[in-house]
């Protein structure tokens, strides 16, 4: 998160993926750090113990998020 908004503050374009178990965490983070307009893009969890088909699943559903963030810029 912290990244995503530095990157954000030079003003590149940035997707910040979360898996939806830390969604909370994510927007307390945003609140603290005055950046509630960087919209993550929520993947399912978790990351490090699945199959690369499950990988492959949630690059799939990070794309279609980040498409979406990136084209509305």
């Amino acid at each position: 998160m912290h990244d995503g908004i530095e990157l954000e503050a030079l003003g590149r374009p940035t997707a910040v993926i979360v898996t939806r178990e830390f969604v909370s965490e994510c927007e307390t983070q945003r609140a603290a750090l005055g950046m509630t307009g960087l919209e993550p893009v929520i993947v399912d969890h978790p990351l490090s113990s699945c199959t690369d088909e499950e990988i492959r699943h949630r690059a799939r559903q990070a794309a279609a998020q980040i498409k979406k963030l990136l084209v509305r810029r």
